[in-house]
């Protein structure tokens, strides 16, 4: 594999070398692929900025629901973030306490009250939630936060709608006084602004809402949460801009210390970044079965693809490389999967004229929202394989009929 997309060749070579061990193990294609080493090189990054205080690091369950995940995540002594009755167990099982588990998430009224727990920590997001689950909450006495949705949170695909998560002001003003009168003075104050923010600047603004919002309401909350939202490397747009080409962690940090300093009392940052974690985690192996050429357009049909493993490659574009050599000139390449659908196309660009069926193909930054949005569109699911240090080890066989 040739270095592109930024990647080093040391960092190619060590993917290469695990898609080969697992290879070896008797891996099938289409198979995923993760590992927890690029986990910790990302939250290194993070755990060396300077924030003004202490950060707490959650794990964003929802983005990769992995098992080998959770308990990996959870023996590094670190919490995590749930959104749903289906996280909330699976961090149960992990070994999670309660008090290493956030709940966010909107209409949690569903399905909490049949498995919450005394001091359970819980971001309240909406007027109709939280008189749902204030008795709830008094008797087990959790520990409390709003999500307040700022005005740069709005639909991406309609930027004139807002986005349905958390409290408009004038609703969390409402919240805090209900929240006060049951003596539950809430500890945390949220927001989230959105997946990839191209700039530091958009926590700077959300900070000032946020700020101008505890000064009128005279609430210093212990703790902010600024969600998830940080764009990994290694990813662009389908216009071909990188998502992080703007976004300087130094500002980043910058920033929420600036933010922490206009709320005032903060004892904790809390961040719930994602797709910066982890989306460097996994690949996606998959097998070419077919190539066909159509109006200069070289057509590549293999055994795994957007349909199947990849719903991001609909708006992200990722490195795609073969497994093998194949050196050479290269022509315009369109990949698909395997489905009767013409939306199953992987990718489009410039590949090596020489691949064939029986290559293999390597799609990386596999590892956020890839398993969450895996499907079964007339095939199971496929086989995920977990490298930990020197071991590397089946921990889902394919789906069968």
């Amino acid at each position: 594999m040739i270095p592109s997309f930024g990647y080093s060749r040391e960092a190619l070579r060590w993917w290469n070398l695990r898609v080969s061990q697992a290879f070896a193990r008797g891996a099938r294609t289409p198979f995923y692929l993760f590992s927890p080493l690029p986990v910790e090189s990302a939250l290194k990054q993070l755990e060396g900025l300077d924030f003004g205080c202490p950060t707490r690091h959650w794990l964003s369950c929802k983005t990769q629901p992995l098992p080998s995940l959770l308990e990996w995540w959870r023996k590094s002594g670190r919490p995590i973030e749930v959104v749903s009755e289906f996280e909330f167990r699976a961090a149960l099982r992990a070994g999670f306490t309660l008090d290493e588990i956030l709940v966010n998430g909107p209409a949690k009224q569903r399905w909490l009250p049949q498995i919450s727990g005394r001091r359970l920590r819980v971001h309240f997001d909406s007027p109709f939630e939280l008189a749902k689950l204030l008795p709830l909450a008094r008797r087990q006495q959790w520990r409390v936060g709003l999500r307040i949705r700022t005005r740069t949170e709005n639909d991406p695909g309609n930027p004139s709608i807002p986005t349905q998560f958390g409290f408009e002001p004038t609703e969390a003003m409402s919240a805090l006084r209900q929240l006060r009168r049951a003596d539950l003075t809430p500890e945390s104050v949220h927001f989230h602004l959105r997946t990839n923010v191209a700039s530091a600047s958009s926590y700077g603004r959300a900070f000032r809402e946020v700020a101008d919002f505890c000064s009128s309401a005279r609430w210093s909350p212990r703790y902010v949460d600024c969600g998830g939202g940080l764009p990994p490397h290694h990813t662009r747009g389908l216009d071909g801009l990188d998502f992080a080409a703007q976004m300087d962690l130094q500002v980043f940090a910058r920033t929420c210390r600036r933010g922490i300093a206009r709320l005032g009392g903060v004892r904790e940052l809390w961040l719930e970044n994602g797709r910066f974690l982890l989306a460097g985690s996994g690949v996606l192996v998959i097998q070419v079965l077919d190539a066909k050429c159509r109006q200069g357009i070289r057509q590549l049909i293999c055994d795994g693809g957007r349909t199947l493993n990849a719903l991001v490659s609909t708006w992200e574009d990722h490195e795609l490389l073969p497994l093998q050599r194949r050196a050479g000139r290269t022509v315009p390449t369109a990949v698909y999967g395997p489905t009767c659908m013409a939306y199953d196309r992987l990718a489009f660009r410039p590949m090596p004229a020489r691949i064939r069926p029986g290559d293999h193909l390597v799609w990386f930054e596999a590892g956020a929202y890839h398993l969450p949005w895996e499907t079964r569109f007339s095939h199971g699911f496929s086989e995920i394989w977990w490298a930990e240090k020197n071991r590397m080890k089946r921990i889902r066989s394919a789906e069968t009929a």
